[in-house]
C-alpha cells in the first residue's frame, strides 16, 4: 500500500520539462524582436531570444551561433524608379512641352510628366503612362478608322489596315513624338528631369495588344505560311490586321491567374518590343491623347487627333500592289455593267532607241478610265490598268463628309447616311 502511494505521489509531482531549443533564421529575428533582450537591432553583443517550452516551467535562453546583424535595407532610402510628381512644377522642359502642344490649362504638369514615364521605367500603374496610353489608343484607332471609312468608302480592307498603321501605328506615332521635340533620357531614375521621356532598354515594356483574338492555328500559320482570309483578319486580328500569337495570350492568362498587376515585369516578360525606343514614343503620344480626353472632353480629344495625327499626309496610292491588274479591271467593269475595257496607244517616243517611252490609255466605250507610262507596251498597259483601279478605290466624296462622331455633340445636325460601297473586286 505504501508502495502505491509513493508511486502516485511521484506521478502527481510537477517536474520541470526539458526546454525545446531550435535555431531561428536571420530573417525571422525581426518578427520576434519584442522577446529579445538585446536593446538595439544592430548591437554588437550576441542576440538572445527566449522561447517558451511546452510545460509551465521557465525555459533557458537560447544563444544563437550567428550573431551578425541582419543586412536589411531601409525602404525609405531606396531611390524612386521615376521622378517625384512634385518635381514637375519646377521642370522648364515640361512647361515648354505643355505650351508647345497648346494643351489646356486643365491638364496639370504632373499628368503631362506621367505621360513621359514608360512602364519599363516604372512598373507601378499609378505612376506610368500605361492607363492613359490605353485610353488614347482606343480613341486614336476609333477616329482613324472612321476617318478612312468615311473619306474613302471604296478602300479595300488590306489597304485600310495598312493606312491605319500608317496613321496610328508605332512608326507614325514615333515620328509625331519626335516632331513635338521630345527628348529621351539616357536611363530612368529619380534624378531625371520630368520633361524627358523615360524608358529602359533592358526591361520589358508595354505593348498595346488589347484587341483581337488568338487563332487556334496560329502556330501552323507561322510555320507553314498559310494564307489568312480577310474575314478572319477582321474578326480575329488586331486593329492593324496583324495576327496575335499564343505566347502573348499565354503570358496574359498566366498573369491574370496569378493576380499580377496589369503593368508589371512578370506580365510583360514575353511582350518585349524589338524597338523599345519607338514603342516608348508611341505610348507617349497615346498617353497625351488619353490625358486630353480625361481632363477636357471628347471634342477636344478629337480635335487634337485631327491636328496632330490625321493632318499628316499619307500617300494611299503607294500602298496598292496588284498582281493581275488587267484581269481585275475586266471583272470590275463587268460587275459595274461598264463596257469591256480597251487599251489604246496614245503616244510613243524612241521605239527603236535604248529607252523608249509608251503612253497607253484604257477606255470603256467613249469614257477614258486612265492611262499609264512604261518602257514597253505591256508595261504601259499594266500601269494604266493599275491607275484605273487606284482611281476607283481612292474615290472620295469630299473633305466635308460627315463622321459618326460628329453626332455626339449636343447641338449636332441630323445624321446623313454615308456612301457604302459594294466592296472590293475579288479576282
Amino acid at each position: 500500500m505504501k508502495r502505491i502511494e509513493r508511486l502516485s505521489s511521484q506521478l502527481l509531482t510537477s517536474t520541470p520539462c526539458r526546454p525545446t531549443t531550435r535555431r531561428i533564421p536571420r530573417a525571422a529575428q525581426n518578427c520576434c524582436r519584442s522577446t529579445t533582450k538585446t536593446p538595439s537591432l544592430y548591437s554588437g553583443t550576441q542576440n538572445q531570444s527566449q522561447i517558451r517550452c511546452q510545460s509551465t516551467a521557465a525555459a533557458a535562453e537560447v544563444v544563437h551561433e550567428d550573431a551578425a546583424p541582419p543586412n536589411i535595407p531601409d525602404i525609405r532610402n531606396l531611390p524612386l524608379p521615376s521622378p517625384h510628381p512634385d518635381r514637375a512644377l519646377q521642370s522648364a522642359k515640361l512647361a515648354a512641352l505643355h505650351a508647345r502642344l497648346s494643351l489646356s490649362s486643365k491638364i496639370p504638369l504632373q499628368t503631362l510628366a506621367r505621360t513621359l514615364v514608360d512602364p519599363s521605367a516604372d512598373a507601378h500603374p499609378r505612376f506610368n503612362n500605361a492607363n492613359l496610353a490605353y485610353v488614347g489608343s482606343a480613341l486614336l484607332q476609333y477616329h482613324t478608322s472612321e476617318f478612312l471609312v468615311a473619306r474613302y468608302p471604296r478602300l479595300p480592307m488590306t489597304i485600310n489596315f495598312a493606312a491605319m498603321k500608317g496613321y496610328a501605328g508605332v512608326p507614325a506615332l514615333h515620328q509625331v513624338a519626335r516632331a513635338w521635340g521630345v527628348e529621351a533620357a539616357a536611363a530612368p531614375g529619380e534624378e531625371v528631369d520630368p520633361g524627358l521621356l523615360q524608358y529602359a532598354t533592358d526591361r520589358p515594356t508595354f505593348m498595346m495588344n488589347k484587341w483581337g483574338y488568338v487563332r487556334a492555328e496560329s502556330k501552323e500559320l507561322v510555320k507553314y505560311k498559310w494564307r489568312r482570309g480577310m474575314s478572319s483578319r477582321i474578326l480575329y486580328d488586331d486593329p492593324f490586321g496583324e495576327m496575335l500569337s499564343k505566347e502573348a495570350a499565354a503570358a496574359a492568362a498566366a498573369s491574370a491567374k496569378a493576380q499580377i498587376p496589369e503593368v508589371s515585369a512578370e506580365r510583360n516578360t514575353k511582350e518585349v518590343m524589338e524597338e523599345v525606343e519607338k514603342n516608348a514614343h508611341a505610348n507617349f503620344v497615346r498617353a497625351v491623347i488619353g490625358a486630353v480626353y480625361l481632363y477636357c472632353d471628347r471634342e477636344a480629344a478629337k480635335a487634337f487627333i485631327k491636328s496632330h495625327v490625321l493632318s499628316r499626309r499619307l500617300d494611299l496610292a503607294r500602298l496598292f500592289e496588284f498582281k493581275l491588274p488587267t484581269r481585275e479591271l475586266v471583272r470590275l467593269c463587268a460587275r459595274e455593267n461598264f463596257e469591256p475595257p480597251v487599251a489604246r496607244l496614245l503616244s510613243e517616243t524612241g521605239r527603236m532607241s535604248r529607252t523608249p517611252v509608251f503612253v497607253v490609255g484604257i477606255y470603256s466605250g467613249r469614257d477614258k478610265l486612265g492611262e499609264g507610262i512604261g518602257p514597253s507596251l505591256d508595261a504601259a498597259r499594266i500601269a494604266a490598268a493599275s491607275n484605273c483601279l487606284k482611281a476607283w478605290y481612292l474615290y472620295s466624296p469630299g473633305e466635308d463628309v460627315g463622321l459618326p462622331s460628329d453626332t455626339f455633340a449636343e447641338d449636332a445636325a441630323p445624321w446623313t447616311p454615308l456612301y457604302v460601297d459594294i466592296g472590293e473586286v475579288i479576282s
